[in-house]
């Protein structure tokens, strides 16, 4: 018999057996997915990458719409 791979828990380390049993994997239990999920809502974790643009800014350089306008 095949013994299920084990991951850590992402939030606690806890060794988690990757089966269909396991509810929460990769997490443990359902508040390290809690606590995973505000890091991220509280942009205390983010992808590595450049700032997005600011909504608010108005780059004049870029064109309003990148859809051509339609002949008359």
């Amino acid at each position: 018999m095949v013994k299920p791979a084990t991951v850590a828990c992402p939030t606690c380390q806890r060794e988690v057996l990757w089966t269909e049993q396991s509810q929460w994997r990769p997490f443990c239990s359902k508040r390290c997915r809690m606590v995973d999920l505000g890091a991220w809502l509280s942009e205390e974790r983010a992808i590595p990458g450049d700032a997005a643009p600011d909504p608010g800014e108005a780059d004049s350089a870029q064109p309003a719409s990148s859809v051509p306008a339609r002949p008359s």
